[in-house]
């Protein structure tokens, strides 16, 4: 989508972190914008960062809630002329070993980063279709490259959300829609704050880390928008992250190795 100006933008997980900065960038972009959380007041604070320069719509809605995803697309119609550009950018974490997860912690974790996707796409993709052009942005992870210790269900729906968006594009081939994936590593957000773990010492280390070594929401959604213009095919955020993807290519049993290693020296694993 070289054309950004004067397109209707639809960004779930709105309220903060990369989600916001992508919603300040593609406003000063031209873009009109729906914004989706189930963070009332996230949303009404982004709404005022934006100021009244464009038409921007709020919408509180768990986006792994079908109940909620269902009347999405009408609400946002019923505020907008169209919709040009779906960016599912909403997730949250869940740490600690396998064994220490209760089923509802694993149906919570796969219902908002894989299931929210997937719903987004599905319900949203018609009315990208009747413009014959569009674009999807659908936001996985470092851990949708490489599996790691204590994020077993966290890595399993971002693989899912890589596939997905893999076997979407192939489906989208020639359509005149696009698909980019993108793979944040290390970023500044509150993504690990607000996570579940089941050892709150290492998600407070884990999160000190983000804060201090993590590279800023604001250069995350300038690569993210750059690759909407590009139409890519993914967008990898952080040199962690293209060093994970070349080792698992090239190297995959020593990745593994090296992966149950290091946690014996990183204290949040």
């Amino acid at each position: 989508m070289r054309e950004l100006a004067d397109r209707v933008a639809v960004i779930t997980g709105a309220a903060g972190g990369i989600g916001r900065s992508l919603s300040e960038l593609l406003a000063r972009k031209g873009c009109d914008l729906a914004l989706v959380d189930i963070d009332e007041a996230g949303l009404k604070t982004t709404a005022a960062l934006l100021g009244a320069a464009r038409s921007v719509s709020l919408h509180v809605a768990d986006v792994g809630n079908p109940s909620d995803m269902k009347h999405l697309p009408e609400a946002v119609l019923s505020r907008h002329r169209g919709i040009h550009l779906l960016i599912n950018n909403a997730g949250a974490g869940l740490s600690g070993p396998l064994e220490s997860y209760g089923l509802d912690d694993i149906d919570w974790m796969v219902r908002v980063n894989l299931l929210a996707t997937i719903y987004g796409c599905r319900l949203f993709l018609p009315h990208l279709r009747e413009r014959r052009h569009g674009h999807i942005v659908n936001v996985a992870s470092l851990f949708g490259l490489i599996g790691c210790p204590g994020k077993t269900v966290y890595c399993a729906s971002k693989f899912g959300v890589r596939g997905f968006s893999d076997a979407l594009r192939a489906e989208l081939y020639g359509s005149g829609i696009g698909v980019t994936c993108v793979y944040p590593g290390a970023v500044r957000t509150g993504l690990v704050r607000n996570s579940r773990a089941t050892d709150p010492r290492k998600k407070e280390i884990e999160a000190e880390f983000l804060a201090r070594r993590g590279i800023s929401p604001e250069s995350a959604a300038g690569r993210i928008v750059r690759g909407i213009e590009r139409n890519a095919r993914s967008v990898r955020i952080g040199k962690d992250v293209y060093a994970a993807d070349i080792l698992t290519r090239a190297l995959p049993a020593f990745t593994s190795a090296l992966v149950s290693r290091l946690r014996k020296r990183v204290p949040f694993l």
